[in-house]
């Protein structure tokens, strides 16, 4: 009868997984357009389509929420990319700040 061998032992493998909450993995900057009495409606609605590669209907949705309700979040990005935004719409004449999402 043959010898009986020992089973050889492996350690035990954890494999650890980092999960953040969705709020961790979250941008931490709004992007906000506010209203001026300077910029008409279509010149707003041109630059959120130039800036954001937007379609007319969702840049019409946000030109007349600037309009009607004085200001409108038009991104939520990381302090870098909200920053960059911010140049941008400036460069434009866009009354834009930034703000941390809270």
């Amino acid at each position: 009868m043959p010898e009986t061998e020992t089973p050889l032992l492996l350690p035990e493998i954890h494999e650890e997984t980092s999960t953040k909450s969705k709020d961790a993995q979250a941008p931490a900057f709004l992007v906000i357009v506010w209203n001026d009495p300077v910029n008409t409606m279509v010149f707003v609605t041109h630059v959120f389509q130039k800036v954001f590669g937007w379609n007319k209907k969702k840049a019409e949705i946000h030109m007349l929420e600037v309009h009607q309700n004085g200001k409108s979040v038009v991104a939520r990005e990381s302090q870098e990319r909200a920053e960059a935004y911010v140049h941008q719409l400036q460069a434009y004449s866009l009354h834009v700040t930034m703000e941390p999402d809270k």
